[in-house]
């Protein structure tokens, strides 16, 4: 058996099943037929089209027709290298490997630099933590000295990313190399699941996705109503990357890797002379004949940039540094790359020069509409026969090959909110340096997101001054007939739709004030109270605060001080809690919960809260959210056959804390949360800091606002929750 192969069977231990799912690698028979059908009718389409071109508007017919050509293209392009996904399990770790861990930094905080480096730390089979400090600052030497970290800084930092790693290389002589960004806390298990990979000697690099911890983000899309967390980055890191894979052309995206010392030996370093060091190294090592991995498991959580601009900064960014490998590495023609990397890494690059069609697509009505010129003959039925079901299907289309990842309305309001920073970008494959235009430090976040957002804001204005102005011409009889009206303002409203969203974001996320990014994570509270003491949950965690619900609330006020245990799976952790405000409750007399601010005295209480809320994916599995919704053909079997999906019981749970005792256990009693009863007497969901016995009968006192409530039933479906604290448990306990 092969590598590969033994990598898909491999049992399914505590690491975990293969990924991506095999619900999700391979498409269907139906998702097959409906991909022949848009080929077919695409094929039929754009070879018909040329013969509608309006003969008084050659050009703009041949520009619009090209934007359709192109766009069939990359689809192609997609459907090759997406048609079916690498699947991935674990493997044994090499014997002997040594490991060295390397976080460059250069003005990051300490805060988040911190929390990354106790991570790294706790992964298992870490050898050597190196804090890689391209800022040359004091705070910095002080923090690797308080966490035993190795520390190197640079006097000239000659090569930015790529040249603080090359530097790092050559003070230590470990075998592999794992790479995170500042802000990449990786998982306990990183390491575990990544090194088995390297049993081949030919792997250069294994990549994982960088996922993003804060939901809050201009990037993320989190809807508590059908629990998926999606982001804009999801399709790239649940199926493109893994499509890649299959054709040995992953890509190394410079955090959340490990990669081989002797295949950087072998290229002299990581690539330098780009923007992008990252698939600048990718090429290079794909075209010296190494392989590269790509396991689809999320193993570590880093910060997503929180507004428009940083978001649009660091596209650019990729933009103009794709276009500089291209220029120097060569793509298509390159040698020592195989056909099916070349389609891989040419659908990589031509990705940048797609909203130069979106452009054309998103101006088209307003020329259209504020002239009276169409690009066709007519907006005819035979025309409409032919359109209709090939962008119809091409949406749909779309959606399947994505597997539920897609999103395409909302991936469209992120493609509207970096149009123009991609088309800048593209200019980068002629041009050896382009100047990047920096928002002034001293104009606020509100203000610099409008003055940056301004080529969206024109496309919104420009299909709302063309709608207007195509209704006066209509009524004054000169303008567009009746279907072609209909047609073009049917048009320019989706556009300026999607723009009116994507602002509506980002000026939104420029607003926001919050320091830290609160996990929508329930943890026992003890809180000592003229009564005594009393059991609660703290909500919305923070290494800054919390918000507190149930017991405690009751007779609290603002600027009280709270003392009390966080009862976290290490064990109990004292904090103190300054009651900032008091939430009222609008169906009651009572408080809801209390904001509090938490009041440090020794470093270590807060870094053992840090290390329970960073580094894992407990507030994704324990809310149950999700990034992947069911595609077209999914939802019409499940109106076929009658069935409707299950709800996600997790997202959006209430939660109280509990006390329990086991049945014939001496043990003392345990502590917890469960979720609030249903009404239907379904199931309810039991999070324990200890392990319960399998099967067993328990006894719990749930504890809330109006009293302790007795809880009888038997556990089940156990689950481990792993964090850099300690494990947590969750069951299912039914009667």
């Amino acid at each position: 058996m092969c590598l590969r192969e033994a990598s898909i069977v491999a049992s399914e231990g505590k690491s975990g099943p293969a990924v991506p799912s095999a619900k999700v690698a391979d498409l269907s028979v139906a998702q097959r037929l409906l991909v022949a059908a848009f080929v077919v009718v695409g094929v039929w389409y754009l070879a018909w089209r040329p013969g509608t071109f309006n003969p008084e508007a050659t050009l703009f017919s041949a520009v619009v027709y090209g934007a359709e050509v192109f766009g069939f293209a990359c689809a192609m392009l997609s459907l090759v290298m997406c048609w079916r996904l690498q699947r991935r399990a674990p493997l044994p770790v090499p014997a002997h490997a040594t490991i060295a861990v390397f976080v460059p930094t250069d003005n990051e905080s300490v805060d988040i630099v911190r929390r990354t480096l106790m991570a790294a730390q706790r992964m298992r089979h870490a050898h050597e933590v190196w804090l890689l400090d391209d800022g040359n600052r004091l705070e910095m030497h002080v923090l690797a000295e308080e966490l035993g970290c190795r520390y190197l800084a640079r006097t000239w930092n000659r090569h930015a990313k790529a040249g603080n790693l090359n530097n790092a290389l050559r003070h230590t002589r470990a075998e592999f190399i794992a790479i995170f960004d500042a802000d990449h806390a990786p998982a306990p298990s990183f390491l575990e699941e990544t090194l088995g990979f390297f049993a081949d000697d030919k792997v250069a690099f294994v990549q994982t996705p960088q996922d993003l911890y804060n939901l809050d983000s201009f990037q993320r899309r989190p809807d508590r109503s059908a629990s998926p967390a999606w982001s804009e980055q999801t399709l790239f890191f649940r199926v493109i990357q893994a499509g890649k894979d299959r054709l040995n052309s992953a890509l190394f995206c410079g955090s959340c890797a490990v990669i081989r010392r002797t295949a950087l030996d072998d290229i002299g370093g990581f690539a330098t002379g780009s923007a992008t060091e990252d698939i600048h190294t990718s090429v290079k090592l794909h075209k010296r004949g190494w392989k590269s991995v790509y396991y689809s498991k999320s193993l570590a959580f880093g910060l997503a940039p929180e507004g428009a601009i940083p978001f649009q900064g660091r596209r650019l960014r990729w933009g103009q540094g794709a276009m500089q490998v291209w220029r120097q590495e060569g793509v298509v023609l390159a040698r020592g790359l195989t056909l099916g990397q070349r389609i891989s890494y040419l659908a990589t690059m031509v990705a940048y020069f797609k909203d130069w069609q979106r452009a054309v697509f998103f101006l088209s009505p307003v020329i259209v509409l504020t002239t009276g010129v169409m690009p066709i003959l007519a907006l005819d039925a035979e025309f409409l026969a032919r359109f209709i079901p090939y962008y119809l299907l091409a949406f749909w289309v779309s959606e399947e090959v994505a597997r539920g990842y897609g999103r395409t309305l909302l991936a469209e309001q992120y493609t509207m909110m970096r149009f123009a920073v991609f088309m800048t970008a593209t200019f980068g494959f002629v041009l050896r340096k382009l100047r990047l235009v920096v928002t002034p430090k001293s104009m606020g976040e509100a203000v610099a997101a409008r003055q940056t957002l301004w080529p969206q804001f024109l496309v919104l204005g420009l299909n709302a001054v063309a709608i207007a102005v195509g209704l006066t011409l209509f009524r004054k009889g000169s303008g567009l007939p009746v279907g072609a009206l209909i047609g073009n303002l049917l048009w320019a409203s989706l556009t300026l739709g999607i723009a009116a969203a994507g602002i509506r974001l980002a000026l939104q996320t420029s607003s926001s004030r919050r320091r830290e990014y609160r996990f929508p994570l329930p943890v026992p509270l003890r809180v000592q109270t003229p009564r005594g003491l009393s059991l609660g949950l703290a909500t919305d965690i923070s290494p800054l605060g919390c918000r507190i619900v149930g017991a405690p609330v009751s007779g609290a006020r603002g600027g009280d001080e709270l003392e009390g245990e966080l009862l976290l799976p290490t064990g109990p952790l004292p904090v103190r809690a300054l009651v900032r405000t008091v939430l009222a409750d609008s169906e009651k007399a009572t408080p809801a919960g209390l904001g509090c601010e938490f009041r440090w005295g020794l470093s270590d209480g807060r870094n053992q809260l840090e290390m329970f809320l960073f580094g894992s994916d407990l507030q994704w599995r324990l809310n149950g959210f999700e990034d992947r919704v069911r595609t077209p053909l999914e939802r019409v079997g499940d109106h076929l056959r009658g069935e409707r999906p299950s709800r996600r019981r997790l997202a959006g749970e209430r939660w109280s804390p509990v006390l329990y005792r086991r049945v014939d256990s001496e043990l003392e009693a345990g502590v917890g949360f469960i979720s609030a009863a249903e009404r239907d007497g379904a199931a309810r969901t039991l999070v324990s800091l200890g392990v319960l016995p399998p099967n067993g009968r328990l006894f719990a006192e749930e504890v809330t606002p109006a009293g302790p409530r007795g809880v009888v039933g038997r556990v089940a479906d156990e689950q481990v929750l792993e964090t850099h604290a300690a494990p947590i448990y969750l069951y299912k306990l039914t009667a």
